[in-house]
Parts: C-alpha cells; structure tokens; sequence
C-alpha cells in the first residue's frame, strides 16, 4: 500500500487523552496481518473512552471506569497497544491504548473501509452485502481485519510484534484532517451517551460510518430543543 500522506504511528503520537487522540486518528490505516493474509482498513469513525482518574471528567461509559480489572488491564498499559474486548459474547472489538503509561484510556475503532485485503475481508465477513459493510461498526470491523479476543489483547502496532499468529500496524495521517463531526457514543446508556461526552469522532458523508443509536436511558437525558 503506497500512501505518501501516511507514516507510522509511534507512542508518542498516542500519549495524549483518548479524546484528544480520537480524532487525529480518522484517516489513519490499521494494517493487520492475521494467517498470512494482510487486511487494511481506513478508519472512518472512532470514539474516545477514558478510565478511572483519567482527564478532568469521569467517564461513566468506560470499561475502565472502576479501576483496573483483568478485563481491562490492556488500558492501563503504554499507548499503541490494542485492546481487543468481546461485546455480547460474539464480537471481538478493537481499541488503540492511548494516554500515558499507567493512565487508562483507548480509542475504539468503530468503522472503516477496506483499502487492501479485499477478499480476506469479505471471506471473514460472508455476512456483509456489499464493500461498505466489511467493516461498518465495531465487531464488523474486528471480524474484518482477523484480531480475536483474547489471543489478541495487547497486540503492539509500534513494533509490529506478532502475537498468536498476528500483528498490526497503525498508519496515521502526516496531515490530521481537520473536516469531521463529533457528537454522542453509539449505544452508550446514560448520560456517558448523551452530548455531555461529544466523543464519538467520524468522516460526515463517509458510506462506511455506522448507524447511530440511542443508548439505553440516553436520549431521555437529552434536553428538549426547540
């Protein structure tokens, strides 16, 4: 994949909060290597999540919002790890760890589109209708590039180590885009997912930007405009 405007992402570019990380990886490519067959995948649409005592504001909707548990352990190491967690018991989804060593916190990549790895992609996603839905939500898009819980938790894409027969790579924009819309996490419940945390990040207009919805209790909390 020749991509000019791309260059590796080092940990540096990753210890920053979640919320402020999130949007400069929009963009960016994920480039995983799982069985020996390469997928990558331009992220369209992110959402920051921070743990116990990160930043000023508790973040109600985090897995590390209680402290740190072996669930979540992955989140409190160094950045440019990924934590890979499994949703409803089925689907295996996929985080950058960002902040400081010690400081929990990850970006989860909700959606993207598939730039190279087309057929081992749509192999591992017989489901999806068309190209746009390879990886058109967060377990389409862990599903999509082959990362598995939990032989795959704490994959590094910094040194590209491999880990139970895969690796990762995170390809970031020389130049952050500075074009895209925020607003509320997708099926986050309570306030953790209404606008007091605008923290969901995507590419407006983008065909491979998944659905939004209300999570439970979220939109009662919503004021009432006019």
């Amino acid at each position: 994949m020749d991509r000019p405007d791309l260059r590796e992402v080092t940990r540096e570019d990753l210890a920053d909060l979640p919320v402020a990380v999130a949007p400069r990886l929009l963009g960016a490519v994920l480039v995983t290597e799982v069985g020996g067959e390469t997928v990558a995948v331009r992220l369209t649409e992110v959402e920051a999540y921070h743990g116990q005592g990160t930043g000023d504001v508790p973040d109600p909707g985090s897995h590390a919002r209680m402290g740190k548990t072996a669930r979540n352990a992955t989140m409190w190491g160094e950045p440019g790890h990924i934590y890979v967690y499994l949703s409803h018991g089925i689907h295996s989804c996929v985080n950058v760890v960002c902040a400081p060593e010690g400081v929990a916190g990850g970006v989860l990549l909700r959606a993207g589109e598939v730039v190279d790895g087309l057929d081992a992609a749509t192999r591992r996603r017989i489901a999806a209708r068309t190209a746009r839905d390879l990886a058109r939500g967060p377990g389409k898009l862990g599903q999509a590039v082959g990362l598995r819980h939990p032989i795959h938790d704490g994959i590094d894409v910094i040194t590209g180590a491999v880990q139970q027969g895969a690796s990762a790579r995170l390809l970031i924009r020389e130049s952050p885009l500075t074009a895209y819309a925020s607003g509320p996490r997708v099926g986050v419940a309570g306030v953790a997912g209404t606008d007091a945390f605008p923290w969901r990040f995507w590419l407006a207009g983008d065909a491979t930007v998944s659905p939004f919805r209300w999570g439970r209790g979220a939109a009662d909390l919503m004021p009432v405009r006019d």
